[in-house]
């Protein structure tokens, strides 16, 4: 935001006050956003160029990078490393949503005017969330164009009352002093309406498209600029409170416009408002995301986030042991059982399952096990490498980074052996291995609860299971 004393009076004009909001006041957001359409415009132009512009602003790409991670742009959980690699993984228009929506946290984030900034950032991402929703329930070509049409919708009033510059601020105050509702107040005292100055912005920034037609003709009986007008109404429906005549009236409107049931709206418009929490937090807008919904969805996620710390600490106490252990003298067993302890305890695995590999590699025999429902302790996991194709785990053995394996994918893997002695789960698998010689393998999954697994367990496991490689290799190093 722009520092004080730029100007000796208030801007007297549309004109001038959209020259002072687009050029003193958010000039991050006027270069990303023209640079990142005028990319995406160009046919010509590929995935390196866009990579390029996005490259240019480090912040920019570590957010984009961090939040296109999240399970909702990302919900195959592909990796991604880098931006190049980002735009293959999402696609263009969800790069520009990303683009668009960090640059515009960035802009807002930084304002001054904390507590306005954060509500104006709250009701945009909200009702973002929201449109996109209704976008994909209608089977819209591009939700991610409704996304950031959404988002914007309010840009003049959010240009206007982030601004930092001394002389908008005195003009904030009369505003609010008025007593007029806030398009009179508007008119009144700058002699149009900020949906007159989020028109101008949207020009100035040649954003065009459907943020441009939602802005200059919120009434159109289009499609689309509908989903954008309900996203907001949504929202404003649900600060009169979830039961109010208000929200009863929005839902039949929605459920008018989307020939759904309100039941199934309203469990649909509560998942979009934790979402909406969830991604606002991934933006570094916390204060924001207090706005977005009630206290006890937020205590929810800082209850999951403290929860997330602990478990943390947990797996670093157990690296810890795990480390000190194979500095002195080691044993085998006793490695073995912390390296699937810090599995099953510190990546909170439901079953978790260490096997060796018989001398002539035709058979894996349990060594230790935690959370196997048994009927006797002497009951052992055995699994043969005698069935027309590689079974799940035979398979494994040969994947030296360990594998991620699903069901529904790798149906073949899940051979009669694996159905009857472990199951149908989405699992991670471990060769573990000593001087180039493979000698076992770990298994885990969510079995019993059920929880979808994520790649922040995958690595985390894959860091035990490196341990237990590592322990291995100076044992036979200091017993040759």
């Amino acid at each position: 935001m722009t520092p004080a004393g730029t100007a000796q009076k208030p801007p007297q004009s549309l004109d001038e006050w959209t020259e002072l909001l687009r050029v003193q006041e958010m000039p991050i957001f006027s270069n990303t956003a023209h640079n990142i359409y005028a990319a995406l415009d160009d046919r010509h132009k590929g995935a390196i160029e866009l990579a390029t512009v996005i490259l240019q602003d480090p912040n920019l790409t570590a957010k984009l990078l961090k939040v296109g991670s999240s399970p909702y742009y990302n919900p195959s959980k592909q990796k991604m490393s880098t931006v190049s690699r980002a735009i293959v993984v999402l696609g263009a228009e969800v790069i520009r949503e990303l683009t668009l929506a960090c640059s515009f946290f960035e802009a807002m984030l930084s304002s001054t005017n904390k507590d306005r900034a954060n509500r104006e950032i709250a009701l945009a991402l909200h009702a973002a969330v929201q449109a996109k929703d209704l976008a994909l329930s209608m089977g819209d070509t591009s939700p991610e164009e409704v996304f950031v049409a959404a988002l914007l919708h309010n840009i003049g009033h959010i240009a206007f009352w982030c601004s930092g510059n001394p002389q908008s601020k005195k003009v904030h105050e009369q505003i609010e002093k008025s007593g007029l509702n806030n398009r009179e107040a508007e008119k009144k005292i700058l002699g149009f309406t900020l949906q007159d100055l989020g028109k101008k912005l949207s020009k100035s920034w040649s954003l065009g498209g459907l943020i441009e037609q939602a802005i200059a003709k919120p009434d159109s009986a289009e499609k689309r600029v509908q989903m954008v007008q309900l996203g907001h109404q949504i929202c404003l429906a649900l600060k009169a409170g979830r039961d109010s005549d208000a929200m009863r009236a929005c839902l039949q409107k929605v459920a008018a416009f989307t020939g759904l049931p309100t039941e199934i709206l309203k469990t649909k418009i509560d998942k979009n408002t934790s979402e909406a929490v969830h991604i606002a937090r991934q933006f570094g807008a916390n204060d924001a995301s207090k706005f977005i919904s009630t206290e006890a969805i937020i205590a929810k996620f800082e209850e999951a986030e403290e929860e997330k710390a602990d478990k943390k600490q947990l797996q670093f106490q157990i690296l810890q042991d795990i480390s000190s252990h194979i500095s002195g003298q080691i044993d085998l067993n006793g490695l073995f059982e912390m390296v699937l302890e810090g599995i099953h305890r510190g990546v909170e695995m439901d079953r978790t399952l260490f096997m060796l590999l018989s001398p002539d590699k035709q058979t894996l025999n349990e060594k230790f096990s935690l959370g196997w429902h048994k009927i006797g302790l002497d009951q052992k996991i055995r699994i043969y490498n005698s069935e027309p194709s590689a079974n799940l785990l035979f398979h494994a053995l040969h994947q030296q980074e360990g594998v991620w394996l699903f069901p529904q994918q790798h149906r073949e893997l899940y051979t009669p052996q694996i159905r009857q002695h472990i199951g149908e789960y989405e699992c991670f698998v471990f060769p573990v291995y000593a001087e180039k010689k493979t000698v076992g393998l770990i298994y885990c999954d969510h079995s019993i609860h059920g929880l979808p697994l994520t790649r922040e367990d995958f690595i985390a496991a894959k860091h035990f299971a490196k341990q237990a490689h590592i322990g291995l290799t100076l044992y036979c190093m200091k017993n040759h």
